[in-house]
C-alpha cells in the first residue's frame, strides 16, 4: 500500500478533504481519541482522532508509546490549535506493539547520558530526529556546493600504509594473530606475512591522495570516514568521524578562503531554508539550556540568530600577528581571565577564537601565516611579501576559519608544491621522506600552487544544530571504551 509521508499530509494542501494512508509511530495517545502519529519525516506529529465506537478497547490499549500504526482517513481542517489539518481515521492497523512497561524511552525528559546510552532508539525523540535529518539537509549541501564549484568526488583510502599526517595514533588494521605474530630475523612482527605486506593503518586525512587527484583532475573533494585512536573523552572528540577535503590545483590561499566561506555560507542558507521547524525546535532546546546555565557563561545569540550571522557577515580575515596582538590588548589577557597563555608561537585555544569571534569582530574570523613549528609539513612556507609572513619568526600560509560558539571549524592550506622547501621541511620535521616518494612525484613531474582545507562533518553538525556533544550528532559514536551497536 502506498503511504503519504506525515510531512506531506500537514503541507500539501491539494490533499486536504482527500483520503489518505500514514504510517508511523505512535508518539502519545490521549483522552482514548487522540493519537499524536510521527514518522520521521518532520518534527511535526499529525493527529489522527479515531471514532471510540469503532475501535474496541483491546486495540486502543495497544497505541503505547512507539508502536507501529497505520492510519487511513479524511485529512480535515483541524479544529484545535497547533496544526492545519488531522485527520479522521476510518481504517487503522497495528503494524508492531510496544511493551509501553518496558519501552525505554518514555514520552517525558531524558538526559542525553541516557539517550546515548539507548542510542539505537534515541531517533525517535524530537532531539535526535531534528538533528539526524539537518546532518542530511548538511551532508547533501556539501555534494551540492562541490559539484555547482566544478569539483569531482574523489574516494580516498580508509586503510594506508603511511602516517602522512603525522596527526596522533592511528588504528593498526592487521589479520596477523594478536597472540603470536610471526617474527622476523631480527625478532620484530614481520608484517610481511600480513594481508597487506606491510604494517597498515586507519586513515586520519584523505589529503595526501586528494592531492594526487587535484593534480590531475583540477578540482577533487574527498568526503569519507576517519579515525584517530586519541584517548581523548571530550565533547569534541571522536574516534570515528566524517571529513571533507577539497583540494585544488592553481588555488592560492586567498581562494581557499573564499571556497571555505562559500561552503559554509551555502550550507547554512540550506538548513535555513530546509529545516526550520527543526531549528525552531532545537533552538528552543538551547534556550532552555542556556538558561540553566551562569551568565557569564550564557551565550549572546540563540541558534537562529547565531547562523544569520555567520551568514550574513563578511568573514573578517586577519594574519596570526594580528590575532596575538589583539589577544594581549584584550580586557580577558589584561584581567588574567584566559586560561591559557598569549604569546607569539601558541596554537590558539578555543578560548582565544572565541574572544576574536564573539567579542571582538563579532563576525567570523579567518586566521591566516601560522607559525611553522604548530602546523603540518606540507603547508607552504611563507617568504617577505607572501600573505602571513612575519618578521617574528618562519610562517606558513596556513588558515583557519574561526566560528562563534565553537572556534575553529576548518583548517587549510596552500601546500609546499616547490620539491627542496618541502624535502628540507621533511627532514627538519622527521618526516620520513622514502614513506613519501609517491607524494614527492607530484612535485617533480609539473609542480603547481594549490590548496586544500579540511572540514570535520560532525563538527559543522554540532554547529548548525545547538548541540554541546560530539557524540550526539553522529548515530553510533566510537570513543574510547564505546563501540556500541
Amino acid at each position: 500500500m502506498e503511504h503519504t509521508s506525515i510531512k506531506q499530509a500537514l503541507d500539501n494542501e491539494s490533499l486536504t478533504g482527500t483520503t489518505v494512508t500514514v504510517a508511523g509511530w505512535v508518539r502519545t495517545f490521549r483522552n482514548d481519541r487522540f493519537i499524536a502519529l510521527n514518522d520521521g519525516s518532520t518534527i511535526r506529529n499529525l493527529q489522527c482522532v479515531i471514532d471510540q465506537e469503532k475501535v474496541d478497547a483491546t486495540t486502543r490499549a495497544r497505541f503505547t508509546t512507539s508502536a507501529a500504526v497505520e492510519c487511513t482517513g479524511v485529512l480535515v481542517e483541524s479544529k484545535g490549535s497547533g496544526q492545519r489539518v488531522e485527520m479522521q481515521v476510518t481504517e487503522l492497523k497495528v503494524l508492531g506493539d510496544s511493551d509501553g512497561e518496558k519501552y525505554p524511552i518514555q514520552p517525558k525528559k531524558h538526559s542525553l547520558e541516557f539517550l546515548r546510552e539507548n542510542a539505537h532508539l534515541r531517533f525517535r525523540t524530537n532531539t535526535f530526529s531534528a538533528v539526524f535529518r539537518m546532518r542530511h539537509q548538511v551532508s547533501f549541501g556539501i555534494h551540492e556546493y562541490f559539484d555547482q564549484e566544478g569539483y569531482n568526488y574523489f574516494h580516498s583510502p580508509i586503510i594506508t600504509a603511511s602516517d602522512a599526517e603525522g596527526a596522533g595514533e592511528m588504528f593498526r588494521v592487521s589479520t596477523l594473530d594478536a597472540k603470536g605474530p610471526p617474527l622476523n630475523d631480527a625478532g620484530e612482527v614481520d608484517w610481511k606475512e600480513d594481508f597487506f605486506g606491510a604494517e597498515s593503518r586507519l586513515t586520519v586525512s584523505g589529503q595526501l591522495q586528494a592531492e594526487l587527484g587535484a593534480l590531475a583532475l583540477g578540482k577533487v573533494y574527498t568526503f569519507g570516514p576517519t579515525f584517530r585512536a586519541e584517548n581523548s573523552n571530550t565533547t569534541r572528540h571522536l574516534a570515528e568521524f566524517w571529513m571533507i577535503e577539497p583540494e585544488a590545483a592553481f588555488m592560492d590561499l586567498k581562494g581557499d578562503m573564499d571556497l571555505a566561506e562559500g561552503l559554509c555560507k551555502h550550507l547554512i542558507a540550506r538548513v535555513l531554508k530546509n529545516s526550520m521547524d527543526d531549528l525552531q525546535f532545537l533552538d528552543g532546546r538551547l534556550k532552555e539550556e542556556e538558561a540553566t546555565k551562569p551568565q557569564a557563561q550564557r551565550s549572546e545569540m540563540g541558534l537562529i540568530e547565531r547562523l544569520k550571522f555567520v551568514l550574513e557577515d563578511p568573514f573578517e580575515r586577519i594574519t596570526y600577528d594580528d590575532a596575538i596582538n589583539i589577544l594581549l590588548r584584550s580586557k580577558p589577557y589584561q584581567k588574567k581571565q584566559f586560561q591559557f597563555p598569549v604569546e607569539w608561537g601558541i596554537d590558539l585555544q578555543s578560548e582565544h577564537e572565541r574572544y576574536l569571534v564573539e567579542k571582538h569582530f563579532k563576525k567570523p574570523v579567518i586566521v591566516t601565516g601560522y607559525p611553522a613549528q604548530i602546523k603540518a609539513f606540507y603547508m607552504r612556507t611563507n617568504a617577505p611579501g607572501d600573505f602571513g609572513y612575519s618578521e617574528k619568526g618562519k610562517t606558513v600560509a596556513a588558515m583557519d576559519v574561526l566560528f562563534p560558539g565553537i572556534g575553529e571549524i576548518i583548517g587549510g592550506s596552500q601546500r609546499e608544491e616547490r620539491l627542496d622547501v618541502l624535502e628540507a621541511r621533511m627532514k627538519d620535521m622527521n618526516v620520513p621522506a622514502e614513506e613519501l616518494d609517491w607524494y614527492l612525484d607530484t612535485r617533480r613531474f609539473g609542480t603547481v600552487p594549490h590548496a586544500g582545507f579540511g572540514l570535520g562533518l560532525e563538527r559543522f553538525v554540532l554547529f548548525v544544530t545547538g548541540m554541546g556533544n560530539i557524540r550526539d550528532v553522529i548515530p553510533f559514536p566510537r570513543f574510547p571504551g564505546g563501540a556500541e551497536f
